[in-house]
């Protein structure tokens, strides 16, 4: 079966205001270079399954930005595409009805109209990228790009990432290994020729410039967290020895809350507390929903706001969490 281009898609579903875009990449930008000195705040859902729940997470989010903007650059994680270490739901862009129709076409339209939607109301967009033929449908609404801790090795994400027009974050692997992110961050930095697909959908020659925003994500691994002083000094001493910029942010769920989503406070709190003297930290992850923890996937049996994938911190323990530190960090620069 033949999907629309992107070209179609992005006519179907044009992006207006880009200039809102475009500052949240700037944004982005200069957080990234200790430019702006708040850390970004990469959080959400850890995937999307329910359009009405995710617009309802935006606006909350939305509301609660003014209120946290002098510590924090929130970002909300609008995760389409889900990586599966043997298999399982892959998302919204594959199976958005839930029943293994595999609906690619209606994930792909559903996805950009409800990323156009969250990005209208001038909430900065982050996902992780997963298929690098699909970006082409909604590169133009990202503010922030993650290469998953399965994927940093892969070649063609590496090339991707090179061209793309926003910070992309490379992650640890599963095993706690800085090596395969390094590398690729490394090799995005740096300009490509490589196949992919064109606006009109056509396998194309593609030059990319290399992404100067390239970065390190710490998620922890399959044994043990790695937030902690010592293996974010030795992640930035990593860093250094390759010629590469001193700035990482850290995933406060995954390897680094052992899967346990009440554990991600731990870690956030642990962070929030280093960056106050450890400028190289430019940002957090938090897996958060509109409820706490996680239900299996049951046709029509689905509990509303609740993860069905990696489970969450609850929107009311996540919005308390961030208003407290960041009237604390308010205090303590009044302070100084």
């Amino acid at each position: 079966m033949e999907l629309p281009t992107p070209k179609e898609i992005k006519t179907k579903y044009p992006l207006k205001n880009s200039h809102l875009i475009y500052e949240a990449r700037q944004t982005a930008k200069k957080i990234l270079q200790r430019e702006d000195k708040r850390l970004a705040l990469i959080v959400g859902p850890c995937s999307i399954h329910n359009v009405e729940s995710a617009i309802e997470y935006a606006l909350a989010l939305k509301e609660l930005t003014p209120k946290i903007e002098s510590t924090f650059f929130p970002i909300m994680r609008v995760f389409i595409e889900k990586p599966r270490t043997k298999l399982g739901w892959k998302g919204m862009l594959y199976d958005p009805h839930l029943d293994g129709s595999n609906d690619i076409a209606t994930g792909i339209s559903r996805s950009r109209e409800l990323i156009l939607k969250i990005a209208d109301m001038g909430v900065p967009c982050a996902t992780e990228i997963l298929e690098p033929i699909a970006i082409p449908y909604f590169e133009d609404l990202i503010s922030w790009g993650l290469i998953g801790a399965r994927t940093s090795a892969s070649q063609p994400h590496r090339q991707m990432a090179s061209g793309l027009p926003f910070p992309v974050g490379f992650k640890n692997d599963c095993s706690g290994d800085l090596k395969v992110a390094l590398e690729g961050i490394l090799t995005a930095q740096m300009p490509h020729s490589h196949i992919g697909i064109n606006e009109e959908g056509l396998i194309s020659k593609i030059l990319s410039t290399g992404n100067p925003l390239a970065h390190l994500v710490l998620r922890g691994s399959d044994t043990k967290p790695n937030f902690d002083p010592l293996s974010i000094q030795n992640a930035l001493n990593a860093l250094t020895s390759q010629n590469l910029d001193p700035r990482l942010i850290i995933d406060c769920s995954h390897g680094n809350s052992g899967k346990n989503y009440t554990k991600q406070k731990i870690a956030f709190e642990s962070v929030m507390s280093q960056s106050a003297t450890n400028r190289a930290i430019a940002g957090l992850m938090l897996e958060s929903n509109l409820f706490a923890g996680k239900q299996p996937l049951q046709i029509g049996k689905l509990d509303y706001g609740v993860s069905i994938t990696d489970s969450c911190m609850g929107w009311e323990e996540t919005e308390e969490l961030l208003l407290s530190f960041s009237k604390s960090m308010s205090i303590s620069c009044v302070q100084k």
